[in-house]
């Protein structure tokens, strides 16, 4: 929030801002960033490997007399909303369902957060992109909701892109949130601590109603490393083995990390380990994983394992490779740039990527290979070729293209080769591009052909319109013969004024036979406040039949103490 001071320059108010009162020096730093000459520049110098926001290189700012005191930190934040949905495929009448609920945010201290939610209601989150859906394995959707953002990373980078034992998405999946609090933030210099605790509701009588508590503690070590501890335990609070003997009355995981920052970040890493505790399980129920990565400016090496128990469960997180049934699996990654004195090119080079996988009696089930060559821009674009080999040896049946029109029998061995590209233009440019694709083999000496693409327009200030398309071209023997795919979107941001929005955007996607219609207008008609009105449309392809359809009005209001 901004505000005009006497002079009408900005201003931030004292109250935007946390800080300890009587306090004369603060560490600040300030940075620009120029996009037509790729320049940053930073008040306070900040070497060149760190990012110039690193809080490890602020500069000192001085008051003549301390700043005033911000007061209490405390927010109220309450909403209604009320929904209009109908099924038209069911052919049920319409249905409203009025909800009132609230957050409360309160600065328990300058660095430490304590946030209240009850009956939370997400209905103005963007919709997920989809995606279209080719993998033996579960695919992942980001966190959108603003209650679980905030010092999100004590809870969710915990472990590994696939080894994660919290996933903040498994809560409220299909079920009403009733209450949740969370408290985050930093102790002291060197202790940071997160605990939430979300209470769900249940769809229907084979649903359980669940807890969710997490507890993370970090403690800085060294010059820029740190060891964390990590709770995590889901509870069914109306446990019926009757009714609810589909799931598991409890689920816990426990897990310690250390990660590894060295002063001048040329080495970085990570040592972790996790147990699980379910209800009949006992044995090999825990994960161990490690990395270690070398990176200059032109040369990098990174070395990662992983440790998979046949038992290790986290219901509450992201493990997709654990449908594998307990796995080892290895991933040495190399690559080096040539930088040279061009006034396009600023540098280029090859990299390695590796990824091989076995299952528990040593024999290989997966194996990966990519070569690639990579030019960096001046203006920030991205140009790279690659090819690939891979082995995949199937632990489960699978359907290659997930239509349901067949299935690969479990031991059955495939090899294939493919080559592609990916280009990413400079994000500095009006007209921005991004294309993608993929070419060669695939399952049952089959043929995959791969295209994505992303044009962008910016209007500046007022409108950016965006185009995505995804096509695949899949070619197998009976029953699947040849299958085409296609997932395309277009999407449109307006901003009319500084407290009018509108976004829109269409996904038609032939895969899950579907077209999704999402528009949100926003009125922020004062600042933090607003006012939503959310419409979604979900179509039959082939002939635009409505599925359902759902209309949302929601009204928040920020009240600060």
């Amino acid at each position: 929030m901004m505000m005009i001071n006497g002079f009408g320059k900005p201003a931030i108010p004292f109250k935007s801002i946390r800080y300890k009162p009587g306090i004369t020096k603060w560490g600040i730093n300030f940075s620009r960033q120029d996009l037509t000459i790729s320049e940053k520049s930073a008040w306070a110098p900040v070497p060149r490997q760190f990012p110039s926001a690193s809080l490890a290189y602020t500069g000192v700012l001085a008051w003549d007399v301390p700043p005033p005191n911000p007061g209490p930190n405390i927010s109220v934040i309450p909403y209604f909303a009320n929904r209009l949905t109908k099924d038209f495929q069911k052919d049920t009448p319409n249905k409203y369902k009025p909800a009132v609920g609230g957050d409360v945010k309160i600065g328990l201290t300058p660095s430490l957060n304590l946030d209240l939610t009850v009956n939370p209601d997400f209905s103005q989150v963007d919709v997920d992109v989809q995606q279209t859906n080719l993998d033996r394995f579960e695919l992942f959707f980001p966190e959108r909701r603003q209650f679980f953002l905030e010092n999100a990373d004590l809870f969710a980078n915990f472990g590994y892109a696939t080894i994660r034992p919290f996933f903040s998405r498994r809560i409220g999946l299909g079920v009403p949130i009733q209450f949740g609090a969370r408290m985050s933030g930093k102790i002291n210099k060197n202790w940071r601590i997160g605990m939430l605790d979300v209470q769900t509701g249940s769809s229907d009588s084979l649903t359980p109603r669940n807890n969710y508590a997490v507890f993370a503690l970090q403690r800085q070590l060294l010059a820029r490393s740190n060891v964390r501890f990590i709770f995590v335990n889901k509870d069914a609070t109306n446990y019926n083995l009757e009714r609810h003997s589909a799931t598991n009355r409890y689920n816990r995981n426990i897990g310690a990390e250390f990660n590894l920052a060295s002063a001048k970040n040329l080495w970085t890493g990570k040592v972790m380990v996790l147990k699980s505790f379910t209800p009949g399980k006992s044995t090999d129920d825990f994960t161990h994983a490690a990395d270690l990565k070398f990176n200059k400016a032109n040369f990098f090496w990174q070395w990662q394992h992983e440790y998979v128990g046949k038992n290790y469960n986290a219901e509450v997180g992201y493990v997709p490779n654990a449908v594998r049934m307990g796995y080892y699996k290895i991933s040495p990654n190399v690559g080096y740039l040539f930088f040279v004195k061009d006034p396009r090119i600023i540098s280029h080079g090859p990299k390695l990527i590796s990824n091989v996988f076995w299952d528990k009696k040593f024999d290989l089930s997966d194996r990966e290979f990519i070569l690639s060559y990579n030019l960096n821009f001046i203006n920030r674009a991205t140009v790279a070729v690659w090819g690939s080999s891979n082995y995949v040896r199937l632990l489960r049946p699978f359907d290659p293209t997930n239509l349901g029109v067949g299935t690969l029998p479990t031991g059955s061995e495939h090899n294939w080769k493919a080559a592609g590209f990916d280009i990413v233009s400079g994000p500095q440019n009006r007209l921005t591009y991004a294309a993608s694709g993929i070419f060669g083999g695939y399952y049952q000496n089959g043929n995959r052909n791969n295209l994505r693409a992303e044009l962008g327009y910016r209007v500046q200030p007022y409108v950016a319109i965006t185009m995505a398309g995804n096509y695949n071209d899949i070619r197998l023997p009976e029953p699947w013969k040849r299958t085409q795919l296609w997932l395309v979107g277009p999407r449109l941001d307006f901003t009319f004024t500084n407290n009018l929005f509108f976004t829109t955007f269409m996904q038609y996607n032939n895969q899950a036979d579907n077209i999704n219609l999402n528009a949100r207008l926003q009125w922020r008609y004062k600042p933090a406040s607003d006012l939503f009105i959310v419409y979604t449309d979900n179509y039959l392809p082939e002939n635009f039949r409505v599925k359902n359809r759902a209309v949302v009005l929601k009204f928040t209001y920020w009240w600060n103490l």
